[in-house]
């Protein structure tokens, strides 16, 4: 019988930003996982993504980087994320851009944020894309649904109004709670559906 010796290996998250808007989503995942403190992230930020940080965030390089565990250049084809043999929780895209999309949903791998995404999807681990883009064309709808037959969970961040937000930060708070709840990484931290009692009656 074999014995395991030492602590267990914490869980590794992929967290990927691009040029979308709503680079804040990314952010405040990385935020939330490091609260988890049983989390090592793994974050990749394309050219695109790091200018939208800078104009919605005012945030730097080193600003982000100091909120993940390991930073890796989209142009690293050689990390370790870029094996299936580097065992993973999962990977979010957040936000996606319809271009990292497209390189998802065609197989491309063209930088190192689309062959984290493929190895994902190839070795059936979770892959949540927070896609973000108003109104979609028929490109982007059947790119998402190539994704999705591929097994990948494509969840734009719309806000939920039932439970009456006060603050963008709220919003987004939410939203990232049900992004970590399809990851099974904390109990669950947005505020479910409770129903309307005797308010649903006709």
């Amino acid at each position: 019988m074999t014995v395991s010796t030492g602590a267990p290996r914490p869980a590794r998250m992929i967290v990927a930003i691009t040029g979308a808007t709503g680079a804040v989503y990314g952010v405040r995942l990385l935020e939330r996982l490091r609260a988890l403190g049983n989390v090592e992230t793994h974050l990749l930020v394309s050219s695109a993504g790091w200018l939208t940080l800078r104009h919605e965030l005012g945030l730097e390089r080193s600003d982000l980087q100091a909120l993940a565990d390991q930073y890796h250049s989209v142009r690293e084809v050689g990390a370790n994320i870029a094996s299936g043999s580097f065992a993973t929780t999962g990977m979010v895209i957040a936000p996606c851009s319809m271009k990292t999309l497209a390189s998802v949903a065609h197989g491309l791998s063209d930088n190192l944020i689309a062959r984290a995404a493929d190895v994902t999807l190839k070795e059936r681990r979770r892959l949540v894309m927070m896609v973000r883009e108003t109104p979609f064309n028929l490109a982007h709808l059947r790119n998402m649904t190539a994704v999705t037959e591929m097994g990948g969970i494509v969840y734009p961040p719309l806000p939920a109004f039932y439970n009456r937000p006060e603050s963008l930060d709220a919003m987004v708070d939410d939203t990232v709670g049900r992004v970590l709840d399809l990851f099974g990484l904390a109990p669950q931290v947005s505020t479910s559906w409770s129903g309307l009692g005797k308010d649903a009656e006709a």
